[in-house]
């Protein structure tokens, strides 16, 4: 019995859910980083709209 040699790429829906709740905690540490040295107030929008946006590139790049 050889070890099989086709990779799977993994459920597309889990794949989603991880990447939108890794981006979200990066984007949130981001945003509040920010905020802490003072260069931007902190927003649940920006959060928001940050997450959207890595989601979307790391969608793109990761095609």
């Amino acid at each position: 019995m050889g070890a099989s040699t086709s990779r799977s790429q993994g459920d597309p829906r889990v794949l989603f859910v991880m990447n939108l709740a890794f981006s979200a905690l990066f984007c949130y540490a981001v945003v509040w980083g920010l905020d802490f040295i003072g260069a931007l107030a902190f927003s649940w929008r920006l959060v928001a709209g940050a997450t959207a946006v890595l989601v979307v590139l790391t969608h793109l790049v990761t095609r």
